[in-house]
């Protein structure tokens, strides 16, 4: 289920893409591989291996900015916040899902969740191009979500870095 009232082929792109990848491809695991400081064989670490950790800490830096921006929207839908949803969301969803259709598609899609119990993050990707979007700085998360009336859900979420820096919403679905 979507929250959008009409199909949005980018939207499709998006879920089909988070959920196709590997879980093991979408998650850094903290501590993963060699201790950093390490001495590498023959007593120095190689000139390679500054920028690959420079690039690793940036990725990082990213999911966590994009995992934020994701949790803070949901938590706007949870208090049924929908216009400020909406206008915090990025401009080419903004552009794709006009205020009349969010404000009166929203509330009906969430209607039977009832009252979030629970909700924690299962993976979390950075991507630098996503099909059919425009380059750019994306994170999406898949959160594992609890409601009151609905059970389980997971709800994908994908955000964006805008030209000032921000990372704000740009899909959004529930299966």
């Amino acid at each position: 289920m979507t929250l959008m009232t009409r199909p949005i082929p980018a939207c499709a792109a998006l879920l089909a893409l988070a959920l196709s990848l590997p879980a093991a491809a979408q998650l850094k695991l903290p501590g993963a591989g060699a201790s950093p400081g390490a001495p590498a064989a023959g007593g120095a670490a190689p000139a390679a291996s500054a920028p690959k950790a420079a690039a690793a800490s940036g990725t990082e830096e990213k999911e966590k900015a994009g995992q934020l921006a994701a949790a803070g929207w949901l938590t706007l839908l949870d208090r049924r916040d929908w216009g400020t949803a909406w206008e915090t969301s990025a401009s080419m969803f903004r552009n794709a899902v006009p205020l009349a259709n969010w404000m009166e598609g929203a509330p009906k899609a969430r209607a039977d969740f009832g009252a979030l119990v629970d909700r924690a993050p299962a993976t979390v990707a950075y991507k630098d191009r996503l099909e059919r979007m425009p380059p750019g700085d994306y994170v999406t998360v898949i959160f594992v979500s609890k409601f009151e009336k609905r059970g389980e859900v997971q709800e994908l979420v994908t955000t964006v870095r805008e030209p000032d820096g921000r990372w704000r919403v740009t899909g959004y679905s529930t299966r």
